[in-house]
């Protein structure tokens, strides 16, 4: 072999292949097919990004200073910051192993010529311009060129479409698809970095930091303002006591630290991340793996569906729908005889597993010979005492005939349906195309079942409100008749996705029409991205590597196991059964994750509310912060952090509307303002009466926590037995920390007169309560209804 400097190509004896000398230039020069790196972050970056963030830093810093004022009791805050870090690792790092895993190449070793010897090398063994024998059962390591021979591919991962394609000299072979039959020389073209199954696993394992969830979005967003609130805040609290009020620098610390913590809702991403594991285990039990907790919350807000033909509606396998002899009084004799032909011949691909399944009434008759079926033939065939039958694709068997049965055969392939025609043969067919003349005996139509639980999976869908496309590679006219049996709406709404040329017409396509056929891998990217403009939340469904770049692309992607490890390991959902109606338990969980979380989040949006008010009003009236951070710490234990969590794991059913922030602030804002109005009413008056400000604090205290209770109870409604329970459990609990480590709590005994003004308070919250409650609605719904009609 030689290298030809002026065409830059690489001549060679296919017949020998590389020698050592070539190979160990090739590995120095980086052209081996080595395996890509994934672009996740690596475990120290991941690690990084969730110990260094912003309000990690204000914890530190306020850690920090009640440490330098020796306020250790009022650290209780610390556990919850550090479980939520940890939360965050361990969720990303396991993220990055499903996506490192990625394995869209799974082959064993590719037979190969070096030195004129036939080798078994793995994947990363073979370099540029190796020269591989390839035969049925081989997955292609790397993209490559025939060069001597024929084999018949199947591409069905790679393009979406399930037809064998015969490769002949000159014929790219693409990494990723499987050999079906035959057996072939090519030279590798494109290995490592290059190759398409490469591209594929980088384009696959990029991670979109900014596609959020809308619940996780809005979290983000609460997070992002009130860190920029609580600087000014914080620093005028201190400088107020500090300065102004003449507080000890230990009093004026904490007094800081109480409001700033009171303001950020540190519980909440624990409460949101812990209910979606939960999720998640609840989940896997029911046979569905979950790469991407958020996705729960995204699937159970989709309104458009994406499914593929292959794989999710149907089952992969196949299946006769019906057999219709030429002769109908001939039919028992025609079905005995493809009985016998389906029992002599192999079962090697699912066409004949599906008639060996069907034709099973046969007389027992030996064949003297068999065809097998050929890729390029298209039939196979069996010859019994000097009788030859041949069965296989009309265009084939009839040949010029075809015009003669043309109605016949149509009528089914327009449903969707594959048709078979069964003839007696006149020659001897040796595996070669037919010539002579056949005597048409019956047709049989064949078809790729639909999944069992698809029928009243898409019907669940569509009470949902949840709009379905059909995607597939195969023809539009098939796929149609395949969506209107699955019962999906409008089936007759169907396009060639050849015939979309410009941005705008898939822009168009995708509010016209639900079916898409002949759909190429990029083209799904381009409905997808088409679909999420008309401001649709998108899932995606799929099982090929042709559809690891558009479930990326979704806004919540679902892969079946029993299609290519890398759709499985690309999708955020993994449905391990294959099985399609599982999905509503998924939209199911994902609703009572989300309606519990917002019914929840209230309670957290309580304090803070709260807490900035009680803030800015200490700093306009020039009065000291009223309560300590281990009081804060007490109140939101009991009213806010224990029931929380039981109440995000409770069933809910109900359809998510609105937007998650609105519901949650609508909830919230009503009972912040009525603790704000009871705790600065108490405040002003223990002043006027000249109360001790430890006396305040706990009145405060025990203020904000009856508050609390009677938040938590209207949350919590309609009582059942288990919330009676609790609450009866959360009160005692209080009660007993309130009174017997009360020292932990900064918890002091107060005056007759303040436990006087402390119940004049209690009393009035409730109808203040109730009536802010009802004005706060009032205003929303009537906001609401201005934005519809507008």
């Amino acid at each position: 072999m030689r290298q030809n400097h002026g065409m830059c190509r690489w001549i060679m004896d296919y017949s020998k292949g590389l020698s050592k000398e070539d190979v160990r230039l090739k590995f120095e020069n980086g052209e081996n097919n080595y395996k890509v790196q994934s672009s996740t972050q690596t475990v120290g970056e991941i690690i990084k990004s969730n110990v260094f963030t912003y309000f990690n830093l204000v914890f530190l810093v306020l850690a920090i200073l009640l440490a330098i004022a020796s306020a250790w009791r009022d650290m209780l805050f610390l556990p919850i910051i550090i479980a939520n870090t940890l939360i965050g690792i361990v969720q990303e790092v396991h993220s990055k192993k499903v996506l490192d895993n990625l394995s869209i190449l799974n082959s064993p070793k590719t037979k190969t010529l070096r030195d004129g010897q036939i080798v078994e090398l793995s994947s990363e063994e073979l370099v540029l311009d190796d020269i591989v024998i390839f035969e049925a059962g081989c997955q292609i390591p790397a993209d490559a060129v025939v060069v001597e021979g024929e084999i018949s591919v199947n591409e069905s991962l790679i393009t979406g479409e399930a037809d064998e394609i015969v490769k002949n000299p000159g014929k790219e072979l693409l990494s990723g698809s499987f050999v079906i039959s035959g057996q072939a020389k090519a030279r590798l073209c494109r290995v490592g970095r290059d190759s398409y199954v490469s591209k594929l696993t980088i384009a696959a394992t990029q991670t979109n930091k900014e596609e959020q969830s809308e619940m996780i979005r809005s979290l983000d967003n609460l997070i992002k303002i009130v860190g920029i609130i609580i600087i000014p805040i914080g620093i005028a609290l201190f400088v107020q006591a500090f300065f102004f009020n003449g507080g000890t620098f230990r009093e004026s610390i904490t007094s800081m630290v109480a409001a700033v913590i009171g303001m950020i809702p540190e519980g909440l991403y624990l409460l949101a991340s812990v209910a979606m594991a939960v999720s998640t285990v609840r989940l896997s039990k029911n046979k569905v793996l979950v790469h991407d907790m958020k996705c729960i919350e995204t699937l159970a807000r989709v309104n458009v569906l994406c499914v593929d033909k292959t794989g999710t509606i149907t089952e992969p396998g196949m299946c006769v729908y019906k057999f219709e002899p030429v002769d109908e009084s001939k039919k028992t004799e025609v079905f005995g005889l493809i009985s016998d032909m389906a029992a002599a011949s192999s079962k090697d691909n699912a066409t004949m597993e599906a008639l060996q399944e069907y034709f099973n009434a046969g007389s027992g008759r030996i064949a003297d010979k068999v065809y097998p079926f050929s890729s390029q033939t298209k039939y196979s065939g069996v010859t019994f005492e000097n009788e030859t039958y041949v069965i296989g694709a009309a265009e084939f068997v009839l040949r010029d005939r075809y015009g003669e049965y043309k109605d016949r055969i149509e009528k089914y392939s327009e449903k969707g349906y594959r048709v078979l025609v069964f003839a007696k043969y006149m020659g001897i067919p040796d595996q070669k195309p037919l010539t002579e003349d056949v005597e048409v005996l019956g047709f049989t139509a064949l078809s790729n079942p639909i999944r069992k639980g698809a029928v009243d999976t898409f019907r669940y869908f569509d009470e949902c409100g949840v709009e379905i496309k059909v995607i597939s590679g195969d023809n539009p006219v098939t796929v149609s008749a395949i969506a209107k049996e699955a019962g999906i709406a409008n089936p007759d709404k169907y396009i060639d996705a050849s015939d979309l040329k410009e941005e705008q017409d898939y822009y168009n396509a995708v509010e016209n029409y639900t079916v898409f056929g002949r759909v190429t891998p990029p083209q799904k990217r381009f409905l997808i991205k088409a679909i999420k403009e008309h401001g649709k939340t998108v899932a995606m469904t799929g099982d090929g590597v042709n559809d690891v770049l558009a479930l990326k692309d979704a806004d919540c992607s679902v892969a079946m196991a029993s299609g290519s490890d890398a759709a499985s390991n690309a999708s955020q959902l993994v449905l391990l059964d294959s099985d399609f109606s599982r999905m509503p338990n998924v939209v199911m969980e994902g609703r009572r994750v989300v309606n519990n979380i917002q019914r929840t989040a209230s309670l957290f949006l309580v304090k803070n509310i709260f807490s900035m008010l009680l803030a800015v009003f200490s700093v306009i009236l020039m009065l000291d912060y009223p309560l300590e951070p281990s009081q804060v710490s007490l109140i939101s234990m009991f009213t806010i952090g224990i029931p929380s969590f039981v109440l995000a794991l409770e069933p809910n059913k109900s359809l998510i509307s609105g937007h998650f922030l609105t519901n949650v602030i609508v909830k919230a804002f009503p009972a912040g303002l009525t603790d704000f109005l009871a705790v600065s009413g108490l405040v002003i008056f223990c002043r006027e009466f000249g109360v001790d400000s430890d006396c305040l604090s706990t009145s405060c205290t025990i203020l904000v926590a009856i508050v609390g209770f009677m938040i938590l109870y209207r949350i919590a409604r309609p009582l059942k037995r288990a919330y009676i329970f609790m609450m009866i459990a959360l009160v005692c609990g209080w009660l007993y920390c309130m009174l017997f480590i009360s020292h932990l709590f900064a918890i002091t005994s107060i005056s007759r007169q303040c436990a006087m003004l402390m119940v004049v308070f209690a009393i009035a919250t409730e109808p203040v309560l109730r009536y802010l409650s009802i004005i706060v609605e009032w205003i929303y719904k009537k906001m609401k209804k201005n934005v519809h009609a507008s």
